[in-house]
C-alpha cells in the first residue's frame, strides 16, 4: 500500500469532508474502547512549543490503541548535525508515522521525501492543516452545514490564514481574509485557494477592511498576531494591527448568531477581548476540544489498514 501524507490542506482534497465525519462520530462515540491503531507507533517531532497539538496527538492514538514516542530534535542526532534525509529513513523503520511540527515548511517536505511511512505536518510556516479540520468540524458541528456561510478570518495573513483558504475552498464556504496593507496572505497561496474555491462554488476574498469582514458573518476568526519565531516583530506588527482587534464594536457587524473561533494560544486584550472570546458565541473551547476528535479521525484514515 503506497503511503499518504499530509503536508496541505489540499493533501485531503478527496476526502476532508469524509474525515470530518469519521471525527464527529469517534466523537459520539468517544467513550467507546477501539483498537483499530492497535500496536501502531506515532512519532512527535516538534521544533516549536505545542500545547494542543501534542497532547491531542498522544491521546488520539492512545485511544484508538496505539501510542506516540515523542522525539525532541535537541535530544536527537538530528540536533548534532544528521540531515533530515537520514533521519526519515531510520525512523521508516522503527515508526508506523510521523507528525512533525517545523520552523520551515521546507523541512516537512524533505522529511516526507526521505520516509515510506505517512508524515502529518503538525504545523510550520506555510500551513496548519491539523488545525483546519478541527476548526470545520467545529462549522459543522455549529452551524450544519459549509455553504451558505460567510466566515471572516480577520488577522496576519499567516499560516493559518492559508491553510482556511484552502478548507474553506475545498467545502464550499465563503471566506473573507482581512490583513492590513503588507501583511495580507501571500498572492500564490490566494490564488491556488480562488482555483480550488471555483470548482466547489465559494468565494475567496481579500480585504484590508475589517469592517467589511465582520459585516454579516457567520464565523468570525481571528489568530494571534505574532507567530512563533516572529518575536522581534512584537511592537512593529501589534501597531499594524490595532484596528483588527476582534472586539464588542467590531463583531456587532456580524449576525447575531455568529461563532467566534481561535485556534488558541490567545493573547487576550491584542488581537481578541475578554468580552468577546468569553461570550456566548464564542466556541474556541469546543474547537480546542474537537482537535482531539479530528486527529483521531486523521489517524484512523492514514494508519487503518
Amino acid at each position: 500500500m503506497s503511503k499518504r501524507d499530509i503536508l496541505s490542506v489540499l493533501d485531503m482534497e478527496k476526502d476532508l469532508g469524509e474525515i470530518i465525519d469519521l471525527s464527529l462520530e469517534l466523537k459520539k462515540n468517544r467513550y467507546r474502547s477501539y483498537d483499530s491503531l492497535k500496536n501502531k507507533v506515532l512519532g512527535l517531532i516538534f521544533e516549536k512549543p505545542s500545547t494542543r497539538t501534542r497532547t491531542s496527538l498522544e491521546v488520539a492514538i492512545d485511544q484508538l490503541g496505539g501510542h506516540a514516542v515523542y522525539l525532541n530534535p535537541s535530544e536527537m542526532q538530528l540536533g548534532r548535525g544528521e540531515t533530515i534525509s537520514d533521519t526519515g529513513h531510520v525512523l521508516s523503520r522503527f515508526l508506523d508515522a510521523i507528525a512533525y511540527r517545523a520552523y520551515d515548511h521546507r523541512n516537512v517536505v524533505e522529511l516526507a521525501r526521505s520516509t515510506s511511512i505517512p508524515v502529518i505536518n503538525a504545523l510550520d510556516d506555510v500551513e496548519h492543516p491539523l488545525q483546519i479540520v478541527a476548526d470545520f468540524m467545529t462549522v459543522k458541528e455549529k452551524k450544519g452545514r459549509f455553504t451558505n456561510l460567510k466566515f471572516s478570518y480577520i488577522g496576519d495573513g499567516n499560516n493559518m490564514a492559508n491553510s482556511l483558504m484552502f478548507g474553506s475552498a475545498l467545502l464550499g464556504t465563503d471566506m473573507y481574509v482581512a490583513s492590513p496593507k503588507g501583511y495580507e496572505p501571500k498572492s500564490e497561496f490566494v490564488e491556488k485557494a480562488r482555483n480550488v474555491a471555483k470548482q466547489h462554488g465559494s468565494t475567496i476574498t481579500i480585504t484590508n477592511d475589517p469592517v467589511e469582514a465582520a459585516r454579516d458573518a457567520d464565523i468570525i476568526y481571528t489568530d494571534v498576531w505574532i507567530s512563533m519565531g516572529e518575536e522581534s516583530k512584537k511592537g512593529e506588527k501589534e501597531k499594524a494591527f490595532k484596528a483588527y482587534q476582534i472586539n464588542e464594536s467590531l463583531v456587532s457587524n456580524a449576525k447575531k448568531d455568529y461563532i467566534f473561533m481561535h485556534c488558541l494560544p490567545a493573547h487576550r486584550g491584542l488581537e481578541v477581548t475578554d468580552g468577546v472570546a468569553d461570550s456566548i458565541n464564542s466556541v474556541i473551547f469546543d474547537e480546542a476540544e474537537n482537535r482531539l476528535h479530528s486527529e483521531k479521525g486523521v489517524l484512523y484514515k492514514l494508519l487503518s489498514y
